[in-house]
């Protein structure tokens, strides 16, 4: 085969440290078209990004060019930067992200639901913290590897 293809969709989740709350309603909007750009630019486009206070999910196409670990990588260092410049310290605490993040392979035939889920945070979240969502993510995915006490550092 002379081609290389590839379609795989992403579901990407990772919160901020210590869940301290610092994406707030001002600059959500433009921390999901920064993130979005960055996706763009490494040839791994973004279907939807939403974000919690404390945290964020976003769904994309990985590249066939790029590692998942490289794409989390560009994502994290890049919004990471662009957030310390916009938003102070939270009592003493600079801005930073999570050491670890989730990601979950989507089916095409998934690709909605897991849009409208992403897209309906702010309802999904009156009545489930981020640890309980991540938790049943965990369980309905079967993953094996999660540590809480490493997870959640």
């Amino acid at each position: 085969m002379g081609q290389s293809l590839c379609h795989l969709y992403v579901h990407l989740t990772f919160s901020t440290k210590s869940r301290i709350p610092f994406i707030h309603d001002k600059i959500k909007d433009e921390l999901h078209i920064y993130m979005a750009g960055t996706l763009k630019h490494i040839q791994s486009p973004a279907l939807i990004i939403n974000s919690m206070p404390d945290h964020i999910h976003l769904l994309f196409r990985l590249s066939k060019n790029m590692a998942l670990a490289s794409v989390v990588e560009q994502i994290k260092k890049g919004s990471s930067k662009w957030m310390k410049r916009r938003v102070s310290s939270i009592n003493g605490q600079p801005f930073s992200w999570q050491i670890g993040y989730a990601a979950f392979s989507v089916s095409s035939s998934n690709i909605s639901s897991v849009q409208k889920y992403i897209a309906n945070q702010e309802s999904h979240h009156l009545t489930n913290d981020y640890r309980q969502e991540i938790e049943r993510f965990m369980q309905e995915c079967d993953v094996i590897e999660y540590d809480p006490v490493h997870f959640w550092r």
